[in-house]
């Protein structure tokens, strides 16, 4: 980041950041030339409409191939490292993994793949899974993956729309110390969804693998064609190469189309000048193949760095396996999520004071808001001398709007900038800029990972109604945050989470910062209730083993949230319960609370990862009283 200032002029990241969204073609053109993007064939024009966001016709003319970049490296520095909770480990060389995706691209050829197709992967966060992607994007197919703890229903409602051909997926999976089936799932979805010509089956949890159940199964190693040449099918910028889903608690999930050329731009700027990541470092970030950080991580391969993959239970060995994991393999950069920051925290685990982290220079952290606690946690249980970056974007951009910056301070509670080339503002109801005072995170100018489109969607309605009906223009992306003076930023909460007691908005993660520093409480969920014409503030609370929920609790509750935030904070009923819904990535889901605390129906419960917990808040006495 400073390197790249300086040979600008720059003095600080404030001129560039401005330069960067003012100039978007030089700024864009510059970091082409300095990531050494390739394209076969040259762009005519850099940015055709400035004046929109929505097509805005990056790179009119050029072609170039995601994958192309991501295998540019050879020889036997290791590229993917793999680690399950058994603690087998295995390892691939640049070379390996090239050679093994050139092998795998020619099995799709075989199999009648073509530019435009898609390919599917209902997969477990390892090698093969990147293996199976990059083979598809060399080939100008389009990618689309989720994580083999999906149900039927949930696979369905994504590979469905999007109508895959080939389907890669596990014989099996682990999850905290027992093996899951996958090839029963994949049977019945094959039933579902006619397009799947062929199923690509590898071996995971186990050796063993049995095909019968699964309508035109095929074991990866009878696949993949060893010895093909490796190969790239040059393709439009905007071409697409990953369909990714939207969340689906509120209905059949959105189908997110992302292209070549805007997802290598944007990622590679967030990982060699955000995230000042190379060749020397080692990457790990915990995901899975249904969370667009898998997405975000394996663009780590195009800068040379060694990604370390784990898939299973991060609470595994009680919240060790992964700083073990972090010890072995001497990572550089740990991703996680914030509740599992949270976790660590609550569960009295502290890193630094078990394992060697010395390697260690980076947390990055996304997911949910990252509590001023967690802030303190990190950096007394973690290590003193790190680069905490809490990031905040989203699938629908597949990357940030505001993230870390290696050059500018860690404040406490803060998000350190806004990225560059990211016209990032914070709007009121009425479409006004605000500084240190709450609303609507925005972006005002185009920006190259915007989507290409929604899948099916020819006239760009849905996408439309998406992001542009609240302020014409301009792309309103959900979250309701805050810009301090110092650059920093605060994210509150989702938009649509925002609860309106009296009619004053109060983001509900200003709730969870202060009810989850008490230790009694492992974690709340918060929403906005009917009620006499108004909406009340209702707080659930999961409480740690023996804890009662008594009026001395509440009263605490209810106390340390007065003292930190305001009266209109409090919550006028706290109710305690034995479970929160989440979504697979990990995110609590308030919408699917309120409606049913509403007696509403919640439209896709399979989107979530433990539908069971929604019962815990349907009918309960305490919410029909005042």
């Amino acid at each position: 980041m400073h390197q790249f200032m300086a040979a600008r002029g720059f003095d600080n990241y404030d001129q560039l950041y401005q330069w960067s969204i003012e100039q978007p073609e030089q700024f864009w053109d510059a970091l082409v030339a300095w990531c050494d993007v390739t394209f076969d064939g040259p762009p005519t024009a850099t940015l055709q409409h400035p004046d929109r966001i929505m097509h805005a016709g990056w790179y009119a003319d050029a072609t170039l191939n995601y994958a192309r970049h991501l295998l540019r490296h050879e020889g036997p520095g290791e590229a993917l490292v793999f680690s399950g909770e058994d603690g087998q480990r295995r390892a691939m060389s640049y070379d390996q993994l090239r050679q093994e995706v050139a092998a795998v691209a020619e099995g799709l050829r075989q199999a009648g793949v073509k530019q435009g197709d898609r390919v599917a992967g209902f997969v477990p966060n390892c090698p093969e899974a990147i293996i199976a992607m990059l083979a598809a994007a060399s080939i100008g197919a389009i990618w689309s993956s989720c994580s083999p703890d999906f149900g039927v229903h949930g696979v369905v409602d994504r590979f469905g729309q999007i109508e895959p051909v080939v389907l890669f997926t596990a014989n099996d999976y682990a999850y905290n110390g027992k093996q899951f089936n996958c090839l029963a799932t994949v049977g019945e979805v094959v039933a579902e969804v006619p397009s799947i010509r062929k199923v690509v089956v590898f071996p995971f949890a186990s050796d063993e693998i049995s095909l019968d159940a699964v309508p035109g199964g095929v074991a990866w190693d009878a696949f993949r064609m060893a010895g093909a040449e490796l190969s790239f099918t040059p393709v439009a910028f905007d071409h697409p190469l990953f369909i990714m889903y939207s969340s689906g608690t509120t209905g059949v999930p959105k189908c997110i189309v992302h292209g070549h050329g805007g997802t290598l731009l944007q990622l590679l700027k967030e990982f060699v000048l955000h995230c000042d990541i190379g060749p020397d470092d080692r990457v790990f970030y915990f995901t899975t193949c249904g969370w667009m950080m898998w997405n975000w991580m394996v663009t780590g391969l195009a800068v040379g760095a060694t990604l370390v993959l784990y898939d299973g239970s991060p609470f595994y060995r009680e919240g060790r396996v992964l700083w073990q994991l972090a010890q072995d393999e001497g990572l550089t950069v740990f991703g996680t999520s914030a509740k599992y920051i949270s976790a660590l925290e609550k569960a009295g685990v502290r890193p630094r004071d078990e394992f060697d982290l010395s390697s260690l220079k980076t947390v990055l952290s996304t997911g949910s808001p990252l509590a001023p606690e967690s802030f303190d946690f990190v950096y007394d249980a973690i290590g003193s001398d790190l680069q905490l970056s809490s990031i905040a974007g989203g699938t629908d951009i597949i990357s940030c709007f505001v993230q870390g910056n290696p050059v500018l301070p860690v404040r406490r509670g803060e998000i350190q900038c806004r990225a560059l080339g990211m016209a990032v503002a914070f709007f009121d109801e009425q479409g006004n800029p605000l500084l240190e005072h709450r609303g609507e995170l925005v972006c005002t100018r185009p920006f190259p990972s915007a989507p290409v489109g929604f899948w099916n969607d020819p006239d760009d309605q849905r996408y439309h109604a998406a992001y542009f009906e609240t302020f014409p223009g301009v792309w309103a992306h959900g979250d309701f945050a805050e810009l301090r003076r110092t650059g920093g930023i605060v994210i509150h909460g989702r938009s649509d989470a925002v609860l309106n007691p009296g009619g004053v908005r109060i983001g509900t993660a200003e709730i969870y910062r202060q009810v989850e520093k008490l230790d009694d409480v492992v974690e709340s969920i918060a929403i906005g209730q009917q009620w006499e014409d108004d909406v009340r503030v209702v707080l659930f609370v999961v409480l740690r083993s023996g804890v009662q929920l008594d009026d001395g609790l509440r009263d605490r509750i209810r106390r340390v949230i007065r003292e930190n935030t305001t009266p209109r904070h409090v919550p006028a009923k706290i109710v305690a319960v034995a479970d929160i819904p989440r979504t697979k990535s990990g995110k609590i889901v308030e919408i699917a609370v309120r409606s049913v605390v509403h007696d509403e129906v919640v439209k896709n419960t399979d989107a979530l990862a433990n539908p069971e917990a929604l019962e815990y808040f349907r009918g309960l006495e305490e919410l029909q009283s005042a």
